[in-house]
């Protein structure tokens, strides 16, 4: 059953010697199934742009996540633990067919709050672009 969620998501990215971080808070939905956790949310987008809906799936034995953005340029980001997945992620000017290896996958949840972390890294031609590391912070109400 869906019910209202406060989701606040905390991205870190490292690439080469930089680095940066991007914190978002919104209200969105959280579903707890048999074999996953599913939240859905909005990303707002500088006007004239509609907003991406987003729908992140983390399966409960912490080994596989899904990233579903859809909008003006979809993707889909298959995460899982100590393997690397080809993924389309879409731009402006096209389509980037990205490497995604996952490094780690954790969950976390009560019933009324819960935490999800993992990481993974990017790389475009076999080429390392970034390391990255999400936490998603959930408050169901």
């Amino acid at each position: 059953m869906r019910k209202n969620a406060l989701i606040k998501i905390v991205g870190r990215q490292k690439y080469g010697m930089d680095s940066d971080k991007i914190e978002m808070t919104t209200v969105g939905t959280f579903e707890e199934k048999d074999d996953c956790f599913v939240l859905r949310y909005n990303e707002e987008q500088e006007p004239p742009m509609s907003p991406v809906r987003t729908k992140l799936t983390i399966t409960k034995d912490d080994k596989r996540v899904e990233m579903m953005r859809t909008g003006a340029y979809g993707s889909l980001l298959v995460i899982e633990r100590s393997k690397r997945n080809l993924c389309n992620y879409g731009t402006e000017v096209g389509d980037i067919l990205m490497g995604i290896y996952g490094k780690n996958i954790e969950s976390w949840f009560s019933g009324e709050e819960g935490s999800f972390t993992f990481g993974y890294d990017i790389d475009v031609n076999g080429a390392l672009t970034s390391e990255n590391e999400v936490k998603v912070t959930v408050k169901v109400n």
